[in-house]
């Protein structure tokens, strides 16, 4: 796990190393969760995994949740973080992971 404290941070750690998923803040200094997203989704063009980006506020502002999904955010949670909605977003994400093609190639190429 690695935390970042503003977006551009987040996109520097994505440059460093791989993850499986994303708890993006909304409202972060320098640049929010909506222009790093933005900016990931950039760099992963229109082919390839999509890396899942999870928003996270605590201000759950009417249309953030629809904001989200359109500003290229697969999920939604709000701050304090349940627990029982914490497990349940990981187990959907993750499993997504790893059903997906490029998942199961690197596993057959690692026997």
């Amino acid at each position: 796990m690695v935390v970042s404290g503003n977006g551009r941070e987040a996109l520097e750690a994505l440059e460093k190393e791989s993850f499986d998923m994303v708890l993006m803040d909304l409202q972060m200094p320098e640049m929010d969760g909506f222009e790093a997203t933005t900016a990931i989704r950039k760099r992963e063009g229109d082919g390839g995994a999509r890396l899942p980006i999870v928003a996270l506020t605590a201000h759950a502002m009417k249309g953030h949740r629809e904001k989200c999904p359109a500003g290229g955010m697969d999920g939604y949670l709000t701050k304090p973080i349940r627990p029982q909605e914490l497990d349940q977003l990981l187990e959907t994400y993750l499993a997504r992971r790893a059903e997906s093609p490029e998942s199961r190639e690197s596993a057959l190429s690692k026997k």
